[in-house]
């Protein structure tokens, strides 16, 4: 027997309309757990543009939080508490998740879910332009799993931040090239 995915029938069929009491839920964060927070704050603010919209430290735990974004900084109350409030009705954010102590591990390694046992694969980064973007990845030392013009699908991109964690990099225009080609 062949395999597929799902009929279009099957989809609609499992998809029902949401409840209208969710109509205020957002999709929120994603967590990552990171060994070294210098090299994954620098990776994130410098080579993907985010900006760190809140810090939170857990010291009777032992572990840093650091919630990263696209949002201006214009934005950012000054004011604490404000910020924490801010920082967590913002859609899609990155939550970093330092456990003190893990950047001194030589043998630390977190899962990246793409090797056995296979699990999280990655995130996705919409760009203006796909070749610019790599072009500038790529002097700038970042390590690629997929370069846009290689493989069956072409225009888009994965990139690893310093866990090994995958990132897509695409253009919503792209995709829609690819699934329509």
């Amino acid at each position: 027997m062949a395999l597929s995915g799902l009929s279009d029938a099957q989809v609609k069929k499992a998809c029902i309309e949401p409840d209208p009491r969710t109509k205020d839920f957002i999709f929120q964060q994603t967590m990552y757990r990171i060994k070294d927070p210098k090299r994954s704050l620098d990776f994130y603010t410098r080579i993907l543009g985010m900006r760190l919209l809140k810090k939170l430290d857990y010291p009777s735990m032992q572990f840093s939080l650091y919630f990263m974004g696209f949002e201006d900084a214009a934005d950012i109350p000054a004011d604490e508490d404000e910020r924490t409030k801010w920082c967590l009705s913002r859609k899609a954010t990155l939550e970093l998740t330092h456990n003190w102590g893990t950047e001194t591990k030589e043998d630390l390694v977190y899962h990246n879910g793409n090797s056995e046992p296979k699990g999280f694969g990655h995130i996705g980064l919409n760009v203006p332009n796909v070749e610019e973007a790599c072009k500038r990845f790529g002097e700038l030392g970042v390590k690629f799993i997929k370069k846009p013009n290689e493989g069956k699908m072409s225009g888009l991109a994965f990139i690893q931040d310093p866990d090994g964690y995958w990132i897509e990099i695409l253009n919503h225009n792209n995709i829609v090239k690819i699934t329509s080609g």
